[in-house]
């Protein structure tokens, strides 16, 4: 049951950054530069997870670690985030929402295929197979049908 449920809110995540990617273009017209929708994208999101972290910290009684980390993943996955909000800023609106969702997903399962071959940051190793091989060619090709046709 729970496989479900969370493969549901796998699926409404994706929704949400198909519909977060036109309101930033939206803002970046308004606005006239990608860089500052983007920018005021992270300081929303960061200020509301902010005050989640603070509110669940509390209900939790729990303490955060900040010396754990490394201290380029404080800024790595922020960095690689500001990158992806700024690219689909800019291409939404010249390439269009679903061809950039189909380029966006092509693009992940690639670098997640490579993220497993090599086991990045301690993600369990999993072989290229002939079968993810062929379900990313399919994908990439699934990309340019949306985008072209």
């Amino acid at each position: 049951m729970m496989g479900v449920v969370w493969s549901l809110l796998g699926i409404l995540s994706g929704a949400f950054i198909a519909i977060q990617a036109p309101i930033n273009s939206q803002l970046a017209r308004g606005l006239g530069l990608p860089v500052a929708a983007a920018a005021f994208s992270f300081l929303s999101g960061a200020v509301v997870l902010g005050i989640i972290s603070v509110i669940v910290v509390k209900l939790q009684g729990i303490s955060l670690d900040w010396k754990a980390p490394a201290p380029w993943l404080f800024v790595a996955g922020g960095m690689l985030g500001g990158f992806y909000v700024t690219l689909s800023t800019i291409l939404t609106p010249r390439i269009g929402a679903a061809a950039l969702m189909a380029f966006l997903v092509a693009g992940q399962l690639l670098a997640g295929m490579l993220i497993d071959r090599v086991g990045f940051l301690g993600v369990a190793v999993r072989e290229i197979s002939l079968g993810r091989v062929a379900g990313a060619v399919l994908l990439l090709a699934g990309a340019l049908l949306v985008r072209l046709f």
